[in-house]
């Protein structure tokens, strides 16, 4: 018996019955040998933190676009915080945590430069629309290496359906979902107050009574209450009154913060930004590197322009938009 063979067995006497368990797998897109020291979930959690897009969320907004200052969230370290409260979930209700990482490691993979700024440009003026999971998806099943990282159908599944009104087939899937507006809500509060945006003491007090008034006692209180809900009726939500306090809380920081404050004051130019690259991409396919240029005849013009943009990062697009529009002095051009 290989190490992943034992690791296996070991599954079946330690995770919980309403945990997915890696040999009872519905397998890859494509049949491949397996790993001897890995299970599939971890070998699927392994792939996505050494893909090329994984690496890319360092550079893609969150919330503040290109912020100045060391300590704002990125889309990895949105990213990072997801798999550790899911993790946390998971590891309590004895779930499979390598399938939870493996999810929630993958889930923004798909996120365009500028957020959801650039998520909701894409969507209106594409014939087909664009969701950035739908886009985290396609990422790991066709455009990572040219060809897919070949993920197991559980981790797909929960990247797919992580957002929107999806529902996850697994529990691991299930408590990445609630775990990345956890992670958002709360660490987006903290980034909103370093920037003036908000105080601490603008937060709806009844919602900070139940809550607590600091960020890991937040945080603190709707993973217990996910936690002693799914022990209690073996379904995994965030309900009750902590659960109302969550969601009213997330409902005041769309008012607040991710809807015209200041923290959106760039917002119109990367609209605009993002929207001048889509066109003169649509118009000129002979820009585009050789790797997309090659998808065109399978995936057509807008799908294709679509990939490339969103794959970007802020500064990526920045400096595209720069090379493409704005004029460089005479001597940096020889």
């Amino acid at each position: 018996m290989n190490i992943r063979e034992q690791y296996e067995k070991l599954e079946e006497k330690i995770l919980s019955p309403l945990a997915t368990k890696a040999k009872d797998s519905k397998g890859r897109l494509k049949l491949e040998e397996k790993c001897n020291i890995r299970t599939d979930f971890q070998r699927d959690r392994d792939r996505i933190i050494h893909s090329k897009a994984f690496r890319r969320l360092k550079h893609k907004t969150q919330v503040f676009i290109a912020p100045e200052g060391d300590h704002y969230r990125t889309r990895l370290t949105h990213t990072l915080e997801v798999s550790q409260i899911a993790r946390t979930i998971s590891k309590a209700l004895r779930l499979n945590d390598d399938l939870t990482e493996a999810i929630a490691l993958g889930h923004d993979l798909g996120h365009t430069p500028f957020g959801h700024t650039g998520e909701k440009v894409l969507d209106k003026i594409t014939q087909n629309g664009f969701k950035h999971y739908e886009q985290s998806l396609r990422v790991v099943d066709y455009l990572e290496k040219g060809t897919g990282l070949n993920l197991t159908y559980e981790v797909r599944n929960g990247i797919l359906c992580h957002s929107s009104n999806l529902v996850a087939d697994t529990n691991e899937g299930k408590v990445v979902k609630l775990a990345d507006k956890i992670a958002y809500i709360n660490h987006d509060i903290d980034d909103a107050v370093r920037a003036g945006i908000l105080s601490i003491e603008d937060l709806p007090k009844e919602c900070i009574k139940v809550l607590g008034k600091g960020h890991s006692e937040r945080i603190n209180s709707m993973i217990s209450s996910v936690i002693e809900h799914a022990l209690k009726y073996g379904e995994i939500s965030l309900t009750g009154e902590i659960g109302q306090a969550t969601w009213e809380l997330r409902d005041f920081m769309f008012k607040n913060v991710y809807i015209g404050s200041k923290a959106k004051i760039e917002e119109e130019k990367a609209i605009k930004m993002i929207e001048t690259l889509y066109y003169f991409y649509i118009d000129n396919i002979e820009k585009l590197p050789n790797e997309f240029k090659n998808r065109i005849d399978v995936w057509g013009i807008e799908r294709v322009v679509c990939d490339f943009i969103a794959g970007m990062t802020d500064r990526y697009a920045i400096n595209e938009f720069l090379n493409i529009y704005v004029p460089m002095p005479w001597g940096k051009i020889f």
